[in-house]
């Protein structure tokens, strides 16, 4: 039996941990310091309900510089991670403003999962120092939360690429839910077919 293909491309600011994330989850591994991405592909694999499930995993680069190639990545995406850090107010104040907008007009029908990154910031006493420096605080579960249903997204998770078993677990579950939303859309649609014949 083939694997199911699914395409994820990542979204977000610059520097907000969207690479970070899929070189952990793809490569088991802890990038050495941060390059900032054109454009990078990575494949996972995971199974799901015993069903194998290649995920390829599109990132893309955030800075504005980019902003005219990143609609490259979009054409056959399945689902969108938009991502934003949550050691930064700046880069969840710009979902609504920039991500959204840009991934609605090219990916009018693929669901979002907006991703918290570097949720351990909030354990990080110095980070947390060098925050309140800046007048700033991380951005709490609840806005992440709510920003989620304002932008009608599919989920919401907070993850950590520090935690390699928690991201192991989140992008499962993440596919578990995709895949049966998925199969519902499907049976949706072949009873409104029925219907009208």
């Amino acid at each position: 039996m083939s694997a199911i293909r699914k395409k994820l491309v990542i979204v977000g600011d610059g520097a907000c941990g969207k690479t970070c994330l899929l070189i952990v989850f793809s490569e088991d591994r802890f990038p050495e310091m941060y390059i900032p991405t054109v454009f990078e592909n990575y494949v996972a694999d995971i199974n799901v309900d015993g069903k194998q499930v290649e995920l390829a995993l599109w990132d893309t680069a955030g800075q504005e510089d980019y902003d005219r190639l990143r609609p490259l990545s979009y054409p056959d995406t399945d689902v969108i991670l938009m991502c934003y850090s949550i050691d930064s107010p700046d880069s969840l104040s710009n979902i609504p403003e920039k991500w959204t907008p840009e991934v609605k007009h090219f990916c009018s029908n693929v669901p979002i999962i907006l991703v918290g990154n570097k949720m351990d910031i909030r354990d990080d006493h110095i980070a947390l120092e060098e925050l309140k420096k800046l007048n700033q605080e991380p951005v709490k579960y609840e806005q992440g939360k709510a920003m989620a249903e304002q932008i009608g997204a599919f989920a919401y998770i907070e993850c950590s690429a520090n935690n390699y078993n928690s991201l192991k677990l989140i992008f499962f579950r993440m596919s578990v839910r995709y895949l049966r939303w998925q199969l519902g859309q499907h049976l949706l649609q072949k009873r409104s077919m029925v219907k009208s014949a």
